[in-house]
């Protein structure tokens, strides 16, 4: 059968010292857990990995796996030569007009490394042959080294592998080289865009959403598990946990102190959140809060629902502005989801005049006072969970 060639081009993980095949291992593994239907086969070279797929592998969901995997820097669709200037002509000949080259005009470069000192050729002389061929079968183009239209790239290794279409991938460590952890996520723009940034580091993440039917619709809970969806590739697959939280909040909003009800709410869901995630073997939680963005996200409003759980809490957009959250939810494709116009739990209960200086102790003794330990039980044993794999397509769960 014939088969599709991918050259994978790594970043962080070549900086890595003994631990060094660890990270490659777990980039292979998730690599196959996305395009395990077309029988992948990775090789190892030099800071570049060798994907071959079988020939019927789709170009378009080989793209989305790529481009949503971390650890990965960059990608081609590649073609695997002999060492021979004459195969390297005639194949260079045959690509270009199924390249962006065959557009026409502006201008190209021809970026040859030759990894093989052995080759008879120097990267310059297999720049300007190859160059030669690009101007007579394109005698319009200009060669421009610096920032070129077009890129024709040539690397000789142990064979030749050619390719013109340079695609970025997301970089950063591979998914499940870092830990568990546990994300709040809720219908809006952050708690995705925190995620990304957590997967980024190679946490593997699992989510929990607090579901307050029917003040909270079904259509609020479609959207977080659209947003879980979407999310589900750069997470290399996700579970959601939708933790039906009404009596919960209606006793919170019945007995606690008016102004203190999302802050009670932030504290009952830090400690389900603990709950499952030990169920889960997670070492953090994960939310998407960034400083003084709203009430509950004050430095002492932080600092106390730091103090329900004995589990690291992660926030990793603490430091950044609105601006550039909504510019990453654009970009990894969450913010036409989150900005659909139903709200979570804790918009509709949220007071009109919060607390925003809590005093830690005094807020704890409120909290224990309310007795929420039976509706967290009871929360978590009605939980229902739902699988995203990770090309974010839905499916049953087939393990604990």
């Amino acid at each position: 059968m014939d088969e599709k060639l991918y050259l994978i081009k790594e970043g962080e993980i070549s900086l890595k010292g003994g631990n060094r095949p660890l990270f490659e291992k777990r980039l292979r593994g998730n690599i196959k857990d996305k395009l395990g239907a077309f029988h992948p086969r990775i090789e190892k070279q030099k800071g570049r990995f060798y994907l071959r797929l079988d020939g019927d592998a789709d170009d378009m969901i080989v793209g989305k796996a790529l481009s949503t995997t971390f650890g990965i820097t960059g990608f081609a669709r590649a073609y695997e030569l002999e060492k021979d200037p004459e195969v390297l002509d005639e194949r260079v000949a045959r690509l270009l007009p199924c390249s962006s080259f065959a557009e026409g005009g502006g201008t190209f470069k021809v970026d040859a490394r030759r990894e093989d000192k052995s080759f008879g050729m120097s990267s310059y002389e297999i720049s300007c042959r190859l160059a030669g061929i690009v101007h007579e079968m394109y005698p319009e183009m200009t060669v421009d080294l610096k920032n070129p239209d077009h890129v024709l790239h040539v690397e000789v290794r142990k064979k030749i592998f050619i390719y013109t279409s340079d695609n970025k991938g997301p970089g950063g460590l591979p998914v499940q080289s870092a830990g568990r952890g546990m994300l709040l996520l809720s219908g809006g723009i952050d708690s995705p865009v925190a995620a990304f940034h957590m997967a980024k580091r190679g946490m593997k993440l699992d989510c929990i959403y607090f579901h307050a039917y029917p003040y909270t619709s079904e259509l609020a809970l479609e959207k977080v598990k659209k947003l879980a969806s979407l999310i589900a590739p750069y997470l290399g697959g996700t579970r959601l946990y939708v933790v039906p939280f009404t009596d919960g909040q209606l006793k919170i909003r019945k007995e606690a102190f008016e102004d203190e009800t999302t802050l009670m709410f932030r504290a009952a869901m830090m400690r389900t959140a603990e709950e499952i995630a030990r169920k889960r073997n997670a070492g953090a939680i994960v939310t998407g809060e960034a400083l003084s963005q709203v009430a509950s996200q004050t430095l002492e409003a932080m600092s106390f629902t730091d103090s329900m759980t004995d589990l690291l809490v992660l926030r990793p957009l603490v430091g950044m502005d609105k601006e550039e959250i909504i510019d990453t939810a654009k970009r990894i494709g969450t913010y036409e989801t989150s900005i659909l116009p139903y709200e979570d739990c804790c918009v509709i209960f949220s007071p009109k005049h919060p607390v925003t200086h809590p005093v830690k102790d005094v807020s704890r003794r409120h909290y224990e006072s309310l007795g929420m330990e039976d509706e967290i039980k009871k929360a978590v044993e009605n939980t229902t969970v739902f699988y995203f794999n990770p090309m974010g397509e839905e499916e049953a769960i087939n393990t604990p």
